[in-house]
């Protein structure tokens, strides 16, 4: 079962996560066989994908936020498009757009970034909106301060957290076709507690940056963490091989239903609303030309079809939205 763990090291400036999904990162790679059976992932896109997984969801449990983190990779590859959007209980749901070939030993730059102009964007987008308030994004290049190409995941990230958060942090990440996990290390924030949206960075964090010897120690132990041991090992032994010589501060891990688990927030209203944002003249044209409407979920699979009535019911009534009685599958 997929579990997530956080510990503090007992007296010193550094916390740290470690999440493994199984259930939920098998459940998103199920579903994208069912939906697209001849377009499977290829493995480069898979274990992309599952490193944005596990760290997406690192990312959301660091944060206390009561919204969507939403983590996109996209640029001008075959992969067009990867994107990861986690809850905050958790809920998470994963997809990838790919147009063309990628190499079997594809590597990040070959996927995203042939031009060096790949980017990476999260996006905190809040349940509860003010009026006016809009999400807070951040996007960066996939490129270093030298502006040579990152080749793996966990570089841009803590490129992004040490931009946004003025912190330093540590990640290693790996995936396959049965876990997708990660390690977070991050120096805590001076004063207050920092966030993806920067409301807590200081002068003081900046000019930390680097210098902390027990975070820089603590680092250097994380970052000798294999793939093999990251995907194969349970935590108990990850965080005891790595860290015999400190003094950990565990809290209680999630597992079971508080654990991370697949869960598409896609409905039958949303797909109304999406149609609604058409306009009428061009939905009038799609059912002139095919006879009904129909979207399916890039997340789940799930396809909602609309057929002249339904369609007639959203733009006839304002909010009035079709029955979910029939939902195919």
């Amino acid at each position: 079962m997929s579990e997530l763990h956080k510990f503090l090291f007992d007296g010193l400036p550094v916390r740290g996560m470690v999440v493994r999904l199984t259930d939920a990162w098998v459940e998103i790679l199920r579903r994208r066989a069912s939906a697209h059976p001849t377009a499977a992932y290829p493995l480069p896109v898979q274990n992309l994908l599952g490193e944005m997984v596990a760290a997406a969801t690192l990312m959301q449990s660091n944060i206390k936020f009561n919204g969507s983190l939403i983590l996109q990779i996209f640029g001008d590859g075959p992969v067009k498009l990867a994107v990861v959007e986690v809850q905050p209980d958790l809920g998470l749901r994963a997809t990838a757009t790919v147009s063309g070939d990628v190499a079997a030993e594809a590597s990040l730059s070959t996927m995203v970034n042939v031009n060096n102009e790949g980017k990476c964007a999260i996006t905190l987008d809040p349940k509860t909106r003010f009026p006016g308030q809009q999400p807070y994004q951040g996007v960066v290049p996939l490129f270093g301060d030298q502006r040579e190409k990152l080749e793996s995941l966990s570089d841009v990230l803590q490129h992004y957290m040490l931009q946004s958060e003025q912190l330093d942090t540590t990640l290693v990440l790996a995936a396959d076709d049965k876990v997708a996990a990660g390690l977070l290390i991050q120096r805590l924030p001076m004063e207050g507690v920092g966030n993806l949206a920067g409301s807590a960075v200081s002068q003081a964090n900046e000019d930390e940056i680097g210098l902390n010897e027990h975070y820089n120690r603590i680092a250097i132990l994380a970052s000798t963490l294999k793939r093999e041991e990251l995907l194969t090992l349970d935590v108990e032994t990850i965080l005891r091989r790595l860290f015999w010589e400190e003094k950990l501060l565990r809290f209680e891990p999630l597992t079971g239903d508080a654990a991370p688990r697949f869960e598409c927030t896609c409905s039958r209203e949303r797909v109304s609303r999406m149609i609604a944002g058409l306009g009428l003249e061009e939905a009038q044209s799609i059912l002139a030309e095919r006879g009904g409407i129909e979207v399916g979920c890039e997340f789940c699979g799930v396809q909602y079809q609309f057929d002249p009535i339904d369609v007639a019911q959203i733009f006839t009534v304002a909010g009035a939205l079709p029955p979910s009685s029939d939902i195919v599958q």
